[in-house]
This record gives structure tokens, sequence and C-alpha cells, in this order.
């Protein structure tokens, strides 16, 4: 018979036995045996009591920790079991291939614009500054390279943290559930939702390393403004790129995730800073940087960038130009591919054409009057709405580059007070009221009169002191290019993309004026005319075209100075010698020609008279690369932007190859026809119309002004043997600059101030002559040309008046001497005296 052993009873021990007796309140004690030890028991302190409870609730804690433990076996056996073969593949972690933009950059890869719904830039792990994994480690996740992907301690440590605290107050995820959340979760706060994040965290535990979840988590997540990733964050917050930020800035931006909008420090910077310093504190808390290093971070002044200076260079139009083109050939994928786009731009230049373009537009402005204010608003006495009311009425005036919209709060002809968006104020006075004073004085009218309430706009001069400016109606733009192989250096479309997308360097199709002149003067090389062949600057004579006409005479603004060269009649711009030059040989002659060899539009260049003023329609871009032929040495090249277009993963998708001067790129005209044109076109660029460009101090600079009838459009086109540039000016709708408005005071400016920075520290260069020419009495002669001998010494010129000239010697194998004036319509006749009557330099 098997023999049952009880356990040890709770009422008897071998070692420690003792009886109990019931109490009359019905609890039991030890028998009078034990009342020593009782009674000694009790002598002590309730310690132990106390001790023994302790030890009760510890034992309750542990129990309950092992019963939880066992519960949590239970569902993660379960949750592997039914949730995860329901678990994504991790294709998207392990062939990561985010939404990317299309990037613009310049020649020396400065970023001019990117496109795409997401701004985002991919670093690599070991090009993250360690200051930036520091400080995202500290904040996020420090045990991010100890735990498994679930971070059991942090899920202690954050539920003690929220029972004492009695609601959620820390966060348990790591970094590596981050990363399962943000690539395959909804942001659904569920029980579901965090055990399949538990379960994905695993996987990619399995699946990556450490560096790879990290470096997925800081190229992914989240940062406010489109940004996804630092990288993207440190550009739109620092205008920097990742590698280049302090450690200030690295904590700044470590505490975007928890919540990028309550901690962007361009929109709530005080909230922003004292997120970073706690982020700072942890970081030497855990050791990742020293007390001094704390001390000089927490110092620093964060400069955060505003939004509407997003870009270190002004490149909108190159980067809108480059968006369109890209378009035409990737379609959607161009916002997403992560397309890399190196333009011809040098960035230097670039800005330098920006400031170009808008400075010569305000000095326009200044010369013409102040319109008065911009609008009105009726200021409340004071406090905070009277703050609303100007931060609302500023909302719709945004500031405009450097032109800062403000509301006046008082104003005299001393003194005005203006308030900006946020509250600042300034008061202006002095020669900052100077273009304005005809608004604060006792006879302005009221709508242009300066007052509390009136919307203004103001800029700084160049020593910082504030004036009263206005924003300009009055449109500009400049290109300039290489003229050995077209690569386009600087595009200014406008005076502000923001105002106006509108493209006027390659959209306006304008009048080009006496900057078209040089095209026929080098038409007419080639049949024989020269430097030095006298034309007449007289008024013309046209008889009758048709039985019963009218004879007519268009005159010039100017006086008549009689005959001269051709030499000098470019360089005074003199349009009845231009006429006769055209007339002499043949409309169509010179069309053919100019269209062919120069590259201007036939439909847009008409074989009529008016040509040689300047009636065709031109847009700034083919104005340049025309006076590029001249500069190469006869070579026609075609303007390009784009230098390269790389995928994703840098790997190149386009290279642009163009065709060089005195390489691939065609021939167009005469090496000797070049090197006259480029004598004559410094004369006017030295002595002439274009005698401004004489402040920058070189030898070496060619170009011509020009200005359309009426004054519409104002011109400088010019070149130097390495940059060809152009500038103009123009209202959107045509009409006059101003009667006293000429292209040498409108574009000429603009084109000598960018080319001071352009060609600063290039070396002075001068065209070689080429064989085939010669000089006679100081003038340029092709040599099979010369006096008597195939040059045609005059043209329109009365033989009696210079006796020394026969007409066989005047027109040479040209025919008889004098002008014979060819068919002209009536709709020729109105446009010749239309731009007779208005037609300047």
């Amino acid at each position: 018979m098997p023999i049952i052993k009880r356990p040890p009873s709770s009422r008897a021990t071998n070692e420690h036995h003792y009886s109990l007796r019931r109490s009359p309140a019905g609890a039991y004690y030890p028998d009078d045996d034990d009342d020593d030890d009782r009674r000694a028991s009790r002598r002590t302190s309730r310690g132990g009591g106390a001790r023994t409870f302790g030890s009760r609730v510890a034992l309750w804690f542990v129990g309950l920790i092992a019963t939880l433990a066992v519960v949590g076996a239970l569902l993660a056996g379960y949750a592997l079991v039914v949730m995860g073969p329901q678990l994504p593949s991790l294709d998207a972690l392990t062939n990561y291939q985010p939404k990317v933009p299309l990037r613009v950059y310049s020649a020396d890869h400065v970023l001019l614009g990117e496109f795409g719904e997401e701004r985002r830039s991919l670093v690599r792990f070991a090009d993250i500054p360690d200051v930036m994994k520091k400080a995202v480690l500290a904040i996020e996740d420090y045990r991010f390279y100890e735990h498994g992907g679930v971070d059991f301690l942090g899920i202690l440590r954050a539920g003690v943290a929220d029972l004492m605290h009695g609601g959620a107050r820390q966060g348990a995820s790591t970094i590596t559930m981050q990363v399962a959340r943000n690539f395959f979760l909804s942001s659904e706060k569920t029980y579901t939702r965090k055990i399949y994040e538990m379960l994905l965290a695993y996987k990619i535990e399995k699946a990556l390393t450490k560096d790879q979840i990290l470096e997925l988590y800081m190229n992914q997540i989240y940062l406010g403004q489109r940004a996804y990733g630092f990288a993207a964050a440190a550009r739109v917050y620092f205008g920097k790129d990742l590698k280049d930020i302090t450690l200030a800035e690295a904590a700044m931006l470590a505490g975007l995730p928890k919540a990028p909008s309550a901690y962007n420090p361009v929109v709530n910077p005080k909230r922003a800073k004292v997120r970073q310093e706690y982020i700072l504190k942890r970081m030497r808390e855990l050791g990742y940087i020293t007390q001094p290093q704390y001390d000089e971070a927490v110092k620093e002044e964060i400069h955060t960038r505003t939004p509407g200076n997003q870009y270190a260079v002004h490149g909108e139009y190159v980067a809108e130009m480059v968006r369109q083109m890209m378009y035409a050939q990737y379609k959607d994928e161009t916002y997403t591919r992560g397309l890399t786009v190196t333009t011809t731009i040098n960035a230097a230049d670039q800005e330098a054409a920006y400031q170009a373009v808008r400075r010569g537009i305000m000095d326009y402005e200044r010369r013409h009057g102040y319109r008065g204010p911009e609008g009105f608003i009726a200021l409340p006495s004071a406090g905070d709405a009277r703050d609303e009311a100007i931060d609302d009425a500023l909302a719709d005036h945004p500031d405009n580059g450097d032109l800062q919209s403000a509301v006046v709060l008082g104003a005299s002809s001393a003194a005005v007070e203006v308030q900006f968006v946020g509250g600042a104020t300034t008061t202006i006075g002095g020669a900052g009221l100077r273009f304005a004073a005809g608004a604060l004085g006792a006879r302005a009218s009221d709508a242009i009169r300066i007052k509390p309430g009136s919307i203004v706009r103001v800029m700084r001069d160049a020593k910082g002191a504030w004036q009263i400016v206005q924003l300009p109606q009055v449109e500009g733009a400049l290109v300039a290019l290489a003229p050995q192989d077209g690569a386009i250096r600087s595009l200014v479309g406008g005076f502000d993309f923001n105002k106006s997308k509108f493209n006027h360097v390659t959209q306006a199709w304008r009048q080009p004026g006496s900057s078209f002149k040089p095209f026929v003067y080098s038409a007419s090389l080639d049949k024989g005319l020269g430097p030095a062949t006298i034309i007449n600057d007289a008024p013309l004579y046209f008889p009758p075209s048709v039985p019963g006409g009218q004879p007519w005479e268009p005159k010039d603004d100017d006086q008549p100075d009689g005959p001269m060269s051709m030499r000098t009649a470019l360089q005074r711009s003199k349009n009845l010698v231009s006429i006769r030059i055209l007339a002499s040989i043949g409309t169509s002659y010179a069309q053919q020609y100019i269209t062919q060899r120069f590259g201007f539009d036939p439909a847009k260049t008409p074989p009529y008279l008016p040509m040689a003023l300047g009636a065709g329609l031109v847009t700034p871009l083919q104005l340049a690369s025309g006076y590029a032929v001249f500069a190469n040495g006869g070579y026609k090249v075609d303007p390009y932007l784009i230098a390269e277009v790389d995928d994703a993963r840098g790997q190149a998708l386009q290279k642009a190859q163009p065709v060089t001067a005195g390489g691939t790129a065609p021939r167009t005209i005469d090496a000797r026809n070049a090197y006259v044109m480029n004598s004559l076109l410094h004369t006017v660029a030295t002595a002439g119309t274009g005698a401004g460009t004489n402040v920058l101090g070189r030898a070496d600079l060619q170009g011509k002004t020009g200005t359309t009838n009426d004054a519409k459009d104002g011109w400088f086109a010019g070149y130097q043997a390495s940059l060809v540039a152009v500038a103009w000016m123009g209202f959107d709708q045509p009409r006059s600059l101003g009667s006293r408005e000429f292209g040498a005071q409108l574009a000429l400016p603009i084109w000598v101030n960018y080319m001071r920075r352009a060609l600063a520290g290039v070396p002075e260069q001068q065209m070689p002559m080429p064989d085939g020419l010669t000089t006679i009495d100081g003038e340029l002669y092709y040599a099979d040309r010369t006096p008597g001998a195939g040059f045609i010494a005059s043209v329109d010129f009365n033989p009696a008046a210079s006796p020394t000239v026969s007409a066989n010697d005047a027109l040479g194998s040209a025919g008889a001497a004098g002008l014979t004036p060819p068919p002209v319509t009536p709709e020729e006749k109105r446009q010749i005296i239309d731009m007779f009557e208005s037609n300047k330099p």
C-alpha cells in the first residue's frame, strides 16, 4: 500500500510548533507558551509588521508581473500565429524608393529650385553628422542600439510615468517601431495597431542592421513644411546642407518629429527653443556632449530661413524653365523619381543679374514719381485689435523680395512711422521720404496722400536706412550666355517671379529697335559695303508707288547730318542711314541673310524696310544668340540651359553635347565679317550710344543700344569675348516708357551692373584679326574689296557734292549711284513713318 506524504502543515512543523486559541472576537492567538515571544514582538517597533506587509505587496507585485508575463507570452504566441502571417513584406524598406522631388542646381551646385509634393533629400548613414544622430537618439530612443526593436524597459518606464501623472506623458515607441508605423501602418491609435507595430519592429530588426534602420528613419520622418527627412529640414529651416549644421541646429531639428508644427523654429521660435534646450540637456546627461558644448549650443543664436527666402540664389525663372522641359519628357514622374538637373547657370552671376534687373527697374520708378499707397485700412485705436487689423491687411500685400509692405501709423512731411507684419515698427525720415515727398505735402491729393492706415512699400538703401518706395509696374529682363557654346550663365525673366511668372527672356516677343541694326550692317558687308562707306543722312523721298498716289518723305527725329561713314552712322544709330543701307542691299536678301545666319524667325522678321529699324519681333534670348555670332568670330551656337540630368542614384540620364565655336558649330558669317562688326560695335560701346560701358574700365566691350518707337522698349545688347548679355525693359502691355527714356538710360545700366560682377577677374581679350582683312588710312577693308576694287564707297550720294568720287567708284559693281526706292505698300509706308517719327538710338 503506497505511502502518501502529506506536505508540511501550516499549523505545525518539526522545527516550529505552536497551537492557536480563539479570542473573544474570534481571532486566533498563539498559546500562552508563546506569550513571551508575542510580547517581545509588541515591544519592538511596528516596522516588522510593515516589512511583513511590504513583503506581501512585493510578492503580490511579483505575482502580478509573472501573471502578466504569462498572459503576455500567450498573447505574443497568439499574435505570432494569427497576426504574423498578415505582416506586410519589407520590400518598401529593403528597396527604399521614396518620392523624391525634382531638384534644379546651378553649374556650381547651388540649389535653384525643387518641385514635388514632398521635399526630401536622401542621405546615406555615413553622411549624417554625428551631432544629428546623437540628438535624435537622445530624444527619441537612447537605447536604440541595445534593444531588439521593442524596448520593454522603456514601456515599463513610460507606464509608470503615465500612472504617476494620471495620463499619457511619455512615449514608448522605439525608432524601429516608428519606422514600422511610418512605412506600413496608419495613425489610428488602437491596441491591434500597436501589436502589429511591435511585430513589424521585430521583423525589421531581423532584416536590417541598426544603422540601416536609423538611416531609413532619418530620411523618411515628416518634419513640417513639406520636409521629409532631416536633410530636407536642414535646408528648409536653415538654408544649409545637413553636413553643415551646428549642434544647436541639430537639437532644434531633433525636436520636430514629436510635433512639427508646434516646434517649427520659424513659426514658433520660443517653443522650439524650449524643446531644443531639453534635448541638449538630455545629450549632456547621456554623455553625448560636454558641459562646455552644452553651454555654447544653448547660447547660439539660431538663424532660420524666412518663407520668402527659400533659396540662396534667385533662380525662379530658370527653375521653372527646367521644370517644364522635364515634365515634357517624364510627365508626372518628374516630381517623384528624384531627378537632379544641373544647369549651366553660374550662381554668383545669376544673383548679380537678379539684383541688376531689380535695381534698374527701381531706378526707373524713382525717375517717374510716386503713384501713391497701395491701399488703405481704417486703423483701430490701439492694442491687439490694431495689430490684428494690420496683419490681416498686409497678408493681402505680401513682401516682394526686399520691398516690404507696411501700414502707416503716423505721417508728416518730416517723418513717417510704419508697422510691419508681426508688430515691429520703424520711423522713416530724411532722405527716406524724398521719393514720396509729394504725397506728404499739404497739397497732396487724396489719391496719393500718405496718412495713417495707408499701405506702403519700404526697403533699405545701401546704408541700411529705410526709404519709401513702390511696387513697380514696369518689367525687365536679362539673359547672358557663353558665345563659345551657348551655355546660359544667367537668366532673369522679370522683376519678381511671384509677381509675374511670365518669362520675358523666352516668351516676350518685342521689337528690338536699333539693337537690330548690326545684323543689317553685317548683311551689307557681304554686298561690298564697309565701315568707310559713305551714306547720306538726309530725308528720304519716296515717289508715288501707285498711279494717283502721293509722294512721301519720312524724317528722323534729330537733324540730318549729311554724308557720314557707316561706322559713324552705327555709332550714332542713324535711322535714315540704316534705311538706305537696307534699301541698297535689298530687303529679301537681308531677311534671308539675317534669319538663316543669326537664327531669327523669318515669320517675325518680314522683308520690309522697317526691318532696318528693328520693326520685327525677337525675344531677348534670340537677340543674345544673334550677338553671340559676332562675339565668337562667326559661328552659330544654340543656347542651352541643362548640362546634365541624373536619376535618384546619381546615374546620368542625359548630358548636354553642345556644338562649339571653332569646333562642331557651323560657321554662318565670314570671320572677316565678324571682326569688322566687332570693331564697329566696339566704337558704339566706347564712343557712341553705348558709351556708358566705359565705367567698367575695359577695352574689350562691344554692344548696341535700342529704343523702339515711342520708347515702348529699351534694350542693350553687348558682349565680351567670353560672355554675351542682353538687357530689356518695358511694360507688359506696351506703352511709352517716357519721352526722355532711351535704351542707354533703361537697359544699359542693368547690363553694366551685371557685367561688373560677371567680368570681375576676367582678363581682357581682343579678337584676333583674321586673314583677308587690311587697314587703309586707319579703317578696315576686305582685302579683295578695297577702294576702286570692288568696295562700295558710298550709297545714295550725289557725286556733284564730292567731285573726287565718281558714280562708278561710288557703287563699284553694285550699279548706278543713288537709291532706287523699292515699291512700298500703304501698310509699310505707315510703319516706316511711325518708326521714323518715334524711333530712338
